[in-house]
C-alpha cells in the first residue's frame, strides 16, 4: 500500500524539525489540479486515522478535470507521515492538534501560498476550525463537512441517537430494543445500527436487523460491524486508516474515552475497548465555539441529514455564532468527503467561485449526483447483498 503511495503523482515532502521528545521526520502532502488565481483548497479528511495521500486519489483525479487546485497533507502518524528520519514511529508527544495545524501552515509555506480555502470533515473539521484560530490570515473561505467541534457535543449525540433507534415507535427502534433484550452486545448493535442508517437510512437498516434476528451474524452485519468499528477494532491499513499511533489524539484532546453513562446505545461505548491503551482526556486545544464568532471568511456548514454521529444540529449552532456561514443539509449519512464527494466537490466548487450563497437552493441537485467511491457505494452494495442472501 505504502509503495502505492510514493508513486501517487504529486507526492511531495517537507521537513518538519525535532521537537521536544520527537525526532525530526518528512511529512508528506500531495498537490493536484491547475494552479490559478484563486486560492487552493486544503482537504483534510477524518478520523483521527484516515490517510490522504493514497484513499482519495480519485477524489484528486475529478477535482483536477475540474479544474480545482488540491493540496492533501498526510497527518503526521499516519501513512507517509508515520515515521522519523530514523524509520522508527513518531512517539505520543509528537501527535497534538496544535502540531497538526502547523504541518498545514508548515505545507502552504512551502508551496507559496499565503491563503487557501481550508475543507475539512469529521475530525477534519475540528483540524479545520483549529486552523481557522490558529492561522487565521491564511483561510480565504472553509467547509465544515460534518462539524466536530467539541468533546461536549456527547450529549447532543446521545440524544439524537436515543430519540432515533430506541424511544422512537418506530419499526427500526423496536427491533433495537428487541435485539437488546436478546442480548446483542449494546456496542455492536449501535455501531452497526447507526452505520446502517447513515449509509441507507430505514431502506437498509430495518432488513440489516430483521436478518440479525432470525439469523446469526450474516455477511452484511459483519460488513458493517468491520465498516463501523474499525478504529475501534485498533485496525492499522497501513496508508488507508491507522488510528494505532494517532488515536492518542483522540484521546487526549477530544475525549473518545469518555464515561457510559449506563443508558442503552451509549455512543460513548464505541472506543471503550481501547480506553486502556491510550492516555486520559486533558482538555481540547481550542475553544471552538467561541474561535468561530472571529471567522470573518465565507463558511459552508454541510452536514448530512441522516448523520448521527455530528448531527445537524450541531453545524446550527456554528451557524449561528460565525458572522458569514450558510448551512447545507442533504441527504446523507456522515461525511460527505467519504460516502458523497461529489456533492462535496460541487460545495467546494461554489466556495471558490465565491458563490456559496447559492448552495442552499442547490440541494435537490445535490442530493440527485451520482455518489462516487466505495463508501458512497456501500448502500447500493449492501442492499443488493441482502436481496441476494434473501
Amino acid at each position: 500500500m505504502l509503495t502505492i503511495a510514493r508513486r501517487t503523482r504529486g507526492v511531495r515532502y517537507v521537513r518538519r524539525p525535532e521537537q521536544g521528545d520527537s525526532s525530526a521526520f518528512d511529512l508528506a502532502y500531495v498537490r493536484t489540479g491547475p494552479r490559478g488565481t484563486r486560492p487552493p483548497v486544503v482537504v483534510i479528511p477524518g478520523g483521527p486515522g484516515l490517510g490522504s495521500v493514497l484513499p482519495y486519489r480519485s477524489l484528486r483525479s475529478i477535482a483536477a478535470r475540474r479544474g480545482l487546485d488540491f493540496i492533501m497533507v498526510e497527518h503526521r502518524g499516519v501513512g507517509l507521515s508515520r515515521r522519523d528520519l530514523a524509520g522508527r514511529d513518531l512517539p505520543p508527544g509528537a501527535l497534538r492538534i496544535p502540531d497538526v495545524l502547523d504541518d498545514i501552515a508548515a505545507v502552504l509555506d512551502r508551496e507559496g501560498v499565503s491563503r487557501a480555502h481550508i475543507v475539512g470533515s469529521s475530525y477534519g473539521s475540528y483540524l479545520a476550525s483549529g486552523f481557522g484560530v490558529a492561522h487565521p490570515d491564511r483561510v480565504a473561505g472553509m467547509i465544515l463537512d460534518s462539524a466536530l467541534q467539541s468533546a461536549d457535543e456527547l450529549d447532543l449525540e446521545r440524544t439524537v441517537i436515543r430519540d432515533l433507534l430506541w424511544d422512537a415507535p418506530s419499526e427500526a427502534a423496536g427491533l433495537v430494543r428487541r435485539l437488546t433484550d436478546a442480548g446483542i452486545d449494546q456496542r455492536v448493535l449501535l455501531d452497526v445500527a447507526r452505520a446502517a442508517y447513515e449509509l441507507g437510512g430505514d431502506r437498509l437498516l430495518i432488513p440489516v436487523l430483521q436478518r440479525r434476528l432470525r439469523h446469526r451474524r450474516s455477511r452484511v452485519w459483519r460488513g458493517l460491524e468491520a465498516y463501523a468499528t474499525r478504529g475501534t477494532e485498533n485496525a492499522r491499513v497501513p496508508g488507508i486508516f491507522e488510528f494505532d499511533l494517532v488515536g492518542t489524539i483522540g484521546f487526549r484532546e477530544l475525549g473518545y474515552g469518555a464515561v457510559a453513562d449506563g443508558l442503552p446505545l451509549d455512543p460513548a461505548l464505541t472506543y471503550a475497548p481501547l480506553a486502556g491503551r491510550f492516555p486520559s482526556f486533558e482538555g481540547e486545544p481550542f475553544d471552538l465555539a467561541e474561535g468561530v464568532r472571529r471567522f470573518d471568511w465565507p463558511l459552508v456548514l454541510l452536514s448530512g441529514s441522516r448523520d448521527l454521529r455530528t448531527p445537524p444540529a450541531i453545524a446550527a449552532r456554528v451557524a449561528a455564532a460565525a458572522p458569514r456561514a450558510v448551512t447545507v443539509t442533504i441527504e446523507n449519512g456522515h461525511s460527505a468527503l467519504d460516502t458523497h464527494p461529489i456533492a462535496l466537490l460541487n460545495a467546494i466548487d461554489r466556495l471558490v467561485q465565491g458563490a456559496q450563497d447559492s448552495l442552499p437552493a442547490l440541494v435537490p441537485q445535490l442530493d440527485r449526483l451520482p455518489r462516487r467511491g466505495l463508501a458512497a457505494r456501500a448502500p447500493e452494495l449492501l442492499t443488493a447483498a441482502l436481496a441476494a442472501r434473501s
